[in-house]
């Protein structure tokens, strides 16, 4: 069933919550030029380009390309916000066609022609106040950030050159919760041990991503919330869903697909999460995984 798409691009958003769907993959996708069409969702960092850069290799290219060509659907489904997915997008010549941000609380639609060139399909929001004040008052020295669609972040103090997505605009603490957001970050020594269950049981998704960095976002909230939308969307058949990944953030996207796949230099936690495990980003791992759907 198709999506109701929102009223505006940009910076719409629209407060709403979603459960993730999971199960154990029992089935393996077909394989072959008369094999139906599947949906390939794929992790950015450490999975098509090295964490941070816009650096993507010719055999990742090439084979990104020829799974489109056969008319499969590849979604890049990322921590990254929109705004640092777009260029990858770019680079890997997909034009139209569906991408997930924010580990989820971001859907949108790749439309040439549109304004920036996407529409914002879904918007998952979240009040930040408890969770940042909770942040501060148990480790006052945390630096906070939330998330501003299509542009990059406000931040309470500037954070390294590269380490988020897009532009910072610093700002009082006050007005980084003003209105509802689609994800903040909490950076600081040790926070995902000194934070991460406390911040939990706020009611929010909370993901580790370095010792010193979490993520928070909407309630019941991954890559495969969105992904399961997609898919039913696309009217893809569940037998035909697969997934690439290196993160803890990707474990849900993996229980969600079909057929989940962990590139080389995974932790043992994703590993041990996926169906099967391939080379590393340095031996372009991805690449044989692509050409075998």
């Amino acid at each position: 069933m198709p999506l109701e798409p929102l009223s505006a691009t940009r910076s719409t958003r629209a407060v709403t919550t979603g459960t993730a769907t999971t199960r154990t993959a029992t089935t393996r996708a077909a394989v072959g030029p008369l094999a139906e069409p599947a949906l390939v969702a794929l992790d950015i960092d450490g999975t098509i380009a090295t964490s941070g850069t816009l650096e993507i290799t010719e055999p990742v290219r090439e084979a990104v390309a020829r799974v489109r060509a056969a008319g499969h659907h590849v979604v890049l489904a990322s921590g990254r916000s929109l705004v640092g997915i777009l260029p990858i997008a770019d680079q890997l010549g997909i034009q139209t066609g569906w991408v997930v941000a924010s580990n989820g609380a971001v859907t949108a639609r790749l439309t040439l022609g549109a304004a920036g060139g996407y529409t914002l399909e879904d918007v998952r929001t979240f009040d930040p106040e408890p969770v940042l004040q909770r942040a501060l008052a148990l480790v006052p020295e945390v630096n906070l950030a939330v998330e501003e669609i299509g542009w990059g972040y406000r931040v309470l103090d500037r954070f390294a050159q590269g380490t988020v997505n897009g532009q910072q605009e610093m700002v009082p603490l006050a007005d980084l919760w003003s209105v509802p957001v689609t994800r903040a970050i909490v950076k600081g020594p040790d926070v995902v041990e000194r934070l991460l269950e406390p911040l939990r049981s706020l009611d929010v998704t909370a993901v580790p991503t370095a010792p010193d960095w979490i993520d928070v976002t909407p309630t019941r909230l991954s890559k495969a919330t969105s992904l399961e939308i997609i898919r039913r969307t696309l009217r893809v058949a569940e037998h035909r869903t697969i997934a690439v990944g290196d993160g803890v953030n990707d474990l849900e996207m993996m229980a969600w697909a079909s057929r989940s796949v962990a590139m080389g230099h995974s932790p043992d936690k994703v590993k041990a999460g996926a169906d099967e495990v391939t080379g590393t980003l340095d031996d372009d791992g991805l690449v044989p995984v692509l050409l075998s759907v």
